[in-house]
């Protein structure tokens, strides 16, 4: 398996399929809507390189806090463009499970988490 690293700590390739986006180089307190929006801003020319094969995989681990404001900035709109080829992982923690439901609930949608 060979790895990539492109411009942004924000993220990594792994193989030529695969975006993983590790949250907690966002932080440990993921909130506010403002935020949100800037931090996906920040991958916004790099989701636009994407191929049609490449997944996306958002990864949670570190995250302590993770708000839904935050959350729907950032994720709905993911959801929205890549919906099926969207995967949340490291999802254990109380408030990124919380919210998630909320996300979920609030927009009719179902996240593919990995277990």
């Amino acid at each position: 398996m060979k790895m990539y690293r492109f411009k942004s700590n924000l993220y990594r390739f792994i193989t030529n399929n695969n975006m993983i986006i590790k949250l907690e180089k966002f932080g440990t307190t993921l909130l506010g809507r403002q935020f949100g929006i800037e931090s996906l801003s920040t991958l916004e020319p790099s989701l636009r390189d994407m191929k049609n094969k490449e997944e996306v995989m958002v990864d949670f681990k570190g995250v302590i806090t993770f708000t839904p404001s935050w959350g729907d900035e950032f994720l709905t709109p993911l959801f929205n463009r890549f919906s099926k080829k969207l995967t949340l992982k490291n999802t254990k923690n109380l408030s990124v499970q919380a919210t998630l439901e909320i996300i979920e609930e609030i927009h009719k949608i179902k996240f593919k988490i990995k277990k």
